[in-house]
């Protein structure tokens, strides 16, 4: 047996259900799932139905520090002593989990304020943010894009978080979030460290778009990269004009937050979050082209630079973009 065998782990998300890799020609196990009693049965019980156990285990590599992906990365490094492998920028929220975990938290509800987040939601939203139980510190090896382990190359395809990575074999690609089959992965609120998340998404797309590997999605089974990067490329077009028209009909220059509720309605807890970064990276994006202007606040505010969405433009990250890295 050489093909990757997926393990569907945890009780499902609006994403679907998590879905973990096990790779045997590489003694290797891609995004064991959430941190639950039940998703830990549920990897165990898969890797046993394809006739391996813990042990078999050598590499664990996690695409991302979401814990749905990440949770169960250091208990099964535990039982099966080995070791797990993430990009350097996602790194830290895994390996030092404690105090990262403290300083996202912080760092969330300061972007919030920012993006023009009512305090009582902001506090709902913190409030909300559960500790995982994940150690709070565990050796993790770092990776930068480009790096091998084995036969599995780090392609670093940020966006969905700042250290999100797909990982490449020889005939397979693994995307974790970077597209999935029934959902768009949310960016802006799903990692607030990244200054332009949209441009950076859009530029991860690009890099695996013309891959000639079959993609396995960190949610459900299968994702044909082919037709999904087109449709997610419409979907941002179209959900950039929403938030360029909610700028332009705006009585005074709006929020990143008043955008969102134009475009999705009533938000609160994380859908709070996830829809004001939304909101927010595509202003910041349609900024960068020069179609909104930003007003710095606090909190930041747009307004409309011309007078109709320039619909022949595209979105794609121009050179020299200020980004983070």
């Amino acid at each position: 047996m050489t093909e990757p065998v997926r393990i569907p782990v945890g009780d499902g998300t609006p994403e679907g259900t998590n879905s973990a890799y096990f790779l045997p020609t590489e003694s290797a196990l891609v995004d064991p799932g959430p941190p639950t009693d039940g998703a830990w049965h549920d990897l165990r019980d898969g890797l046993a139905a394809a006739g391996r156990q813990l042990a078999d285990v050598e590499r664990i590599f996690v695409t991302h520090w979401h814990a749905d992906h990440a949770g169960l990365a250091c208990r099964l490094a535990e039982h099966a002593d080995a070791t797990v492998h993430l990009h350097r920028r996602d790194a830290p929220l895994v390996g030092d989990y404690a105090s990262n975990r403290k300083r996202r938290v912080q760092r969330d509800r300061q972007t919030l304020e920012r993006w023009g987040v009512p305090e009582p939601i902001r506090d709902e939203v913190a409030d909300g943010d559960d500790p995982s139980p994940i150690p709070d510190t565990y050796p993790v090896q770092c990776h930068d894009d480009g790096d091998r382990v084995g036969g599995i190359e780090f392609v670093h395809t940020p966006g969905h978080t700042a250290g999100h990575a797909s990982l490449r074999t020889e005939s397979e690609l693994f995307l974790g979030d970077l597209l999935l089959p029934t959902y768009t992965p949310n960016v802006g609120g799903s990692d607030t460290r990244l200054a332009d998340p949209l441009g950076r998404y859009l530029e991860s797309l690009r890099r695996v778009e013309a891959t000639d590997r079959t993609a396995y999605p960190g949610h459900g089974t299968t994702v044909d990269i082919h037709s999904a990067v087109p449709a997610v490329r419409r979907h941002h077009r179209e959900r950039a004009a929403a938030a360029f028209t909610a700028v332009a009909d705006a009585e005074e220059s709006p929020t990143p937050w008043t955008v969102a509720t134009a475009l999705f309605g009533e938000l609160s807890g994380i859908h709070a979050k996830f829809g004001a970064g939304e909101a927010a990276a595509h202003l910041r994006r349609l900024a960068a082209l020069d179609v909104v202007e930003r007003l710095d606040g606090p909190p930041v505010r747009f307004r409309g630079r011309v007078d109709a969405y320039p619909t022949d433009r595209s979105l794609a990250p121009a050179a020299g973009l200020e980004t983070e890295r």
